[in-house]
């Protein structure tokens, strides 16, 4: 590649350069296996809540069965006696159908739900005979992911009898409906400054530059030298009340490191100096830290929050996301308080699906808006996603949740692969050993890496005479393998990001020793050129 194309390349998202890193991997030149370590999607999967789901889908077209039976055609689901029939159909023998039985238990048990109501949401869920209904979440649904939540998320705060849940396609699709309603709803309008903590995913970077929203961001960044936690200079640039709003993701993507407590309570302190403040956090690698605390325990009055189930449970195809919001909220805060022309303007905007829209909430709102309010009817996720949801939560329910054997295999996994990366890039466990380190991603800094091992000329010499993504190039060109440039995620020149995830564990070493035997012929090419150098002045 031409450093002129470089120079176009880098003009790009990093997610689109990192598509372009993988064409020049299925060419390059060594005939190497392709190493994509690039996008975040893990190599595995949870298997006893998909066979769950698959169980109860059988169990649904046999009650389908009972009440039309004809060819291919099934009917509708009958409630009553539903789980009687449920214990006769199941075999106790089987591990999948004991982990169903036990979270009948469980939930009859811990939150007093009514085993045939449960199983007749299940079952009519699995099957997606109905709309939503209600549209936001179903009703034990919304129990039982916030109850997963508060185990894996709110820590020591008490928070899932306040909240509210609205499911959604995936992290993704909550972050375009928090940004949309945030524009309808005229919480944050084209001008308004909003901050950003850097490094961060980049649609968290591309989106308010969109004509959509042509916000201002404030970068409040985290930097490697502090642990990637916040300067607290930086937080103090929160005090200002013209900072509409706050966009997190925590534990970071790319740098991959919770917040600190002393970060947490300098938000919360924030908070207080800027009552109005909007909180978005991003938590969706929150599991994958021992004693993780979200932004949402120590501030939920201000903080809308994003999770994902995609990445811990192996289940990027399936879109499965939410948003979580407090009962009582500054967005709806910001929203009675409105002046009587825009109070006006929102009154006729939700008219069509609410009888009182001075009263309709802002998570509802996001509902009405995803569907452009007059599809609100069919709005929601759909039912089988839903209880996917909650099969994935049921299954750290009834595993001690943060003491649970699957999450703990899973961070076990990340971490050994984060190990053999920094292994076979010859740095030390210090360079690992990090706390409030996901391991989800690793995000290495080139220039150091090349200063540490051939000195500091030879640091200047990649600084100043190649692009930045000339490195991530070559080794997709010659090597065929693929990592993502930091830049586009916020990072500084010479970062990079590899994935922990995506690839099977003996990669990493081999990852790393790529890398530094690309980093050592740039090295050669370096000492042959002070060589012809000194030559010529001679």
């Amino acid at each position: 590649m031409e450093r002129q194309q470089e120079i176009e390349l880098e003009r790009f998202g990093a997610f689109e350069v990192g598509k372009r890193m993988l064409t020049l991997a299925h060419h390059h030149h060594h005939n190497n296996r392709i190493l994509n370590a690039g996008r975040g999607n893990p190599n595995w999967i949870n298997t006893k809540a998909r066979l769950a789901m698959a169980r109860l889908i059988e169990f649904g077209v046999s009650e389908s069965n009972r009440t039309i039976c004809s060819g291919d055609m099934g009917g509708y689901v009958e409630e009553e006696k539903i789980g009687e029939r449920f214990r006769q159909f199941v075999d106790p023998q089987r591990s999948v159908d004991q982990f169903l039985l036990k979270s009948l238990n469980f939930v009859h048990d811990h939150f007093g739900m009514s085993e045939d109501d449960f199983l007749a949401e299940m079952v009519n869920g699995v099957i997606g005979n109905n709309y939503p209904n209600p549209s936001r979440v179903l009703k034990n649904t919304e129990i039982l992911l916030n109850q997963y939540l508060q185990n894996t998320l709110y820590h020591e705060h008490d928070l899932a009898g306040q909240t509210e849940l609205f499911p959604t396609e995936g992290g993704s699709a909550a972050i375009d409906y928090i940004f949309h309603s945030l524009v309808e709803n005229e919480l944050i309008k084209s001008g308004d400054k909003i901050a950003i903590n850097t490094p961060i995913f980049t649609p968290y970077l591309e989106i308010p530059r969109l004509n959509d929203y042509q916000l201002v961001e404030m970068n409040l960044r985290s930097e490697r030298e502090n642990n990637w936690q916040i300067d607290p200079k930086e937080l103090a640039k929160l005090n200002d009340p013209t900072i509409k709003a706050l966009f997190i993701v925590n534990p970071t993507n790319p740098a991959s490191h919770a917040f600190s407590p002393a970060a947490l309570h300098a938000i919360a302190e924030a908070v207080k100096r800027n009552p109005k403040l909007m909180i978005i956090t991003d938590d969706v690698y929150g599991p994958f830290v021992k004693d993780f605390q979200s932004i949402y325990g120590i501030a939920p009055h201000n903080t809308l929050l994003v999770y994902s189930f995609s990445k811990l449970y192996g289940a990027t195809g399936c879109r499965l996301g939410l948003i979580a919001v407090n009962k009582h909220n500054v967005f709806d805060q910001l929203i009675r308080e409105s002046p009587a022309d825009k109070k006006k303007r929102l009154q006729e905007r939700y008219s069509i699906v609410t009888m009182d829209p001075d009263n309709f909430h802002f998570i509802d709102r996001m509902v009405a808006d995803s569907r452009s309010v007059g599809l609100y009817h069919t709005a929601g996720l759909s039912t089988p996603q839903q209880i996917q949801e909650v099969l994935f939560a049921l299954t750290d329910l009834l595993g001690n949740g943060v003491h649970d054997d699957y999450i703990q295999r899973a961070r076990r996994l990340v971490s050994q692969r984060s190990r053999d990366l920094h292994i076979g890039l010859g740095m030390t466990s210090d360079d690992h050993d990090l706390t409030g380190d996901a391991k989800y991603y690793s995000l290495i800094n080139l220039y150091s890496l090349a200063e540490k091992r051939f000195g500091h000329p030879f640091r200047q010499y990649l600084e100043h005479h190649f692009e930045r993504i000339d490195f991530l190039v070559q080794l997709a060109e010659e090597n065929g393998v693929v990592l993502m440039d930091g830049v586009g995620f916020g990072s500084r020149p010479g970062e990079i990001r590899i994935s922990n995830a995506n690839l099977p564990t003996e990669d990493y070493r081999l990852i790393g020793r790529q890398v530094g035997k690309l980093l050592a012929r740039y090295y050669q090419r370096f000492k042959k050129q002070k060589e012809e150098s000194r030559s010529g002045s001679d």
